[in-house]
């Protein structure tokens, strides 16, 4: 019976990153084995085990045969008879599929070290195409090491563009498109996550609305990069240098001008409307992947209101206290945060703009601030009730919102 480090562990430690979470392979052992010292059966598909000690996740060495449509057609076989190298094999890149043992010995049977060192995202074998969450995990790596320099291998770029010639990608569940995403999301260079499905024709499918944006103009003088697609990917990236690791306010930049899309070609490069033509393809997105309640209302609340966030300097007292009640952010501030730094990424998502002040943000917290601290006892104190209360109220939180104004101007 040996044990291995695999997976992302080794491949961070190499890349001198830190490692979150470290999985174990052991090799020529049985079920029985591991739970006569002591190990915890978690796995439901294959045997997986937590170490009685550390809580650290130990699979016992698997292989892995095609047997139906999607990532739930998989037959497992585990005994111990399995080799460290018929395990390595069954996973989806190389820099994926290293072991190192207790020694801190590596096993590299398929070249992870050297794709590391070239920067590269290769899969390991052609069954990488039986499994479409791998075209997603490729995607959603591109995104995390963009950074580092590292690019898609062309023969496994090749083979996504197959998953999605030959209909596996189809297959995708909701749940698994978005849980990628997701983290995609989280990452330092959401845009490659983009890119790379749309340079594997997989975009189209899974997020057509996205897809769409791709080749759309835009007026030069506000948008240097022209193309909105171009403009999405800048968007993203900003997002996620303002709100590093948050997915929420990734998935509002996500999704914050997929009305742009549905824009008439004889009024381009003009969006006359494009932020309320935007609300029903990102409900059907949204639909779609099944996205948490709160992550569709605020994305809907920064396609509907961002260009009102941008000239939050123009709106008058009242259209302030009506932005912020459209965002309930008298009641719940950190929504107004949330919906100010995507406003923000979109605004500096442009080309020659990333270093822009954005000091619409600044005013629209101190407007926010401002009407929250107007409350209803002041006016209980003077006999008003029922509905005079809220007109009141109303009434000196513009007032208090104007003072604001006033203040930064």
């Amino acid at each position: 019976m040996r044990t291995y480090l695999v997976g992302g562990a080794v491949r961070d430690q190499l890349l001198g990153r830190p490692v979150a979470d470290r999985d174990y392979v052991v090799v020529g052992a049985t079920p029985e084995q591991l739970l006569a010292q002591g190990y915890r059966p978690v796995g439901k598909d294959f045997p997986v085990f937590l170490h009685p000690d550390s809580g650290e996740e130990y699979a016992l060495a698997r292989t892995e045969r095609k047997s139906g449509r999607g990532y739930h057609g998989f037959a497992f076989q585990t005994d111990a008879e399995v080799t460290l190298e018929q395990d390595l094999a069954r996973r989806d890149l190389t820099i994926n599929a290293i072991a190192m043992d207790e020694h801190g010995v590596l096993v590299d049977p398929y070249g992870g070290v050297v794709d590391l060192e070239r920067r590269v995202l290769r899969h390991v074998s052609p069954a990488f195409v039986e499994d479409p969450v791998r075209l997603l995990r490729v995607a959603r790596f591109a995104a995390r090491f963009a950074s580092l320099g590292f690019q898609v291998a062309e023969e496994t770029m090749a083979l996504m563009r197959e998953m999605v010639r030959n209909g596996e990608v189809d297959h995708l569940v909701a749940e698994r498109v978005w849980g990628e995403t997701r983290k995609a999301l989280t990452e330092a260079r959401p845009s490659a996550f983009v890119r790379t499905l749309r340079h594997c024709g997989a975009l189209a499918v899974l997020f057509p609305e996205l897809d769409a944006l791709y080749g759309v103009p835009q007026r030069a003088e506000f948008h240097p990069e022209i193309d909105c697609g171009v403009h999405l990917e800048m968007v993203l990236d900003m997002a996620a240098r303002l709100a590093p690791g948050d997915d929420l306010v990734g998935f509002c930049a996500l999704c914050h001008d997929l009305g742009k899309a549905l824009t008439p070609k004889d009024v381009l490069p003009r969006h006359i409307g494009h932020e309320q033509a935007g609300v029903a393809p990102l409900r059907v997105l949204a639909q779609r992947l099944k996205v948490p309640a709160e992550h569709a209302a605020l994305a809907e609340a920064v396609c509907r209101e961002h260009l009102n966030a941008h000239r939050a300097f123009e709106l008058k007292p009242a259209t302030v206290l009506k932005l912020l009640n459209a965002l309930d952010a008298l009641r719940r501030p950190a929504r107004l945060d949330t919906f100010l730094l995507a406003c923000e990424a979109d605004k500096r998502g442009r080309l020659g703009h990333e270093q822009d002040a954005y000091p619409q943000a600044a005013y629209l917290r101190q407007a926010r601030d401002a009407a929250a601290s107007i409350s209803a006892e002041a006016f209980l104190a003077r006999g008003l009730q029922g509905p005079a209360i809220g007109q009141a109220m109303e009434q000196a939180r513009i007032h208090a919102i104007g003072e604001v104004k006033q203040s930064n101007t």
